[in-house]
Order: C-alpha cells, then structure tokens, then sequence
C-alpha cells in the first residue's frame, strides 16, 4: 500500500466531514484539480481506505436510542463455535457493533433498541437461544459524551 501524502490525508479528513461532497468541492477544499483528487479517490477506495459511504441517522428520531453494551462470555470456545456466533449475531440487525475482545469476555456487542423491554427480547429469543451462550453481562448508557465517526489523522 502506498503512503498516504499530505493530500490524501486532506482528502479523508474532509470526507470524514461530509462524504456528500462532490469532487468539485472536495478538489477545492485541497486546492486541486478535480481529475486527480477523483483519481486519489479511486486509488484510496481500491485499497480499501475507504471502506464505505454512509449516512450517520439520528437515533433519537428513529427511536432506537436505547443503547446496550452487552458483554458476552460463551461456555465453550472453538473455531467453529466462533464462527457459528459472529454469524448468529450478524443476522441481529440491533447488534451495531460486534468485537471480539480479550479478557473475562470473548465479546462486545453494542445494541441500539426502543427500550428495555425490546433489549429482554433480544436477549431471550436472539441471544439466549445460541447454545454456546455461556454468561451476559449488560451495560445501560445513561448519556453519550462524545461519539466521533471518524478516525483522526
């Protein structure tokens, strides 16, 4: 992979901002030419540095600002045990965030729902269900101090 330049850095910082921009805008945020900064584009998509375009919604509107980290240990671990839970929880559209950690727990879900009362259900029919479950540990969010979507450069 090549070095990212003073340029490219540019270029990510100002998508990180607002990936809406147009090459024409953003060519002028880093005073190019749109041609090379669409080419810097391409190049920086193709290796994968930029994974994606996406809006960020507002949970609060659509009704889904309850937010749970739910700290999972399984009973028993192997490959295919592994395999068989991160593909169980991929299909749990209310599981935003999953990772695998290290420590008292194998895992690190974050969950966005209406309430308490769509988070037991998640729990019982989604989560209680995978035989491997071992223990749950939940954590409630009570206010949001600071959550960046980017990554700094």
């Amino acid at each position: 992979m090549e070095q990212l330049d003073k340029t490219d850095i540019a270029i990510l910082r100002a998508l990180q901002r607002n990936a809406k921009l147009t090459t024409k805008e953003l060519a002028d945020a880093v005073h190019l030419t749109p041609t090379p900064v669409f080419e810097r584009l391409k190049r920086l998509e193709r290796q994968g540095i930029i994974k994606q375009y996406i809006a960020v919604l507002d949970a609060r509107k659509l009704d889904r600002a309850f937010i749970v980290f739910c700290s999972v240990k399984l009973s028993r671990m192997n490959h295919d045990i592994a395999l068989d839970f991160v593909r169980r929880i991929a299909e749990i559209p209310e599981v935003t965030e999953c990772y695998n950690i290290s420590g008292d727990f194998d895992y690190l879900l974050k969950i966005n729902v209406r309430d308490i009362a769509q988070y037991q259900e998640i729990l019982l029919n989604k989560l209680g269900v995978i035989d491997s479950l071992g223990s749950v540990k939940s954590s409630f969010v009570m206010d949001e101090i600071k959550h960046d979507y980017g990554i700094s450069l």
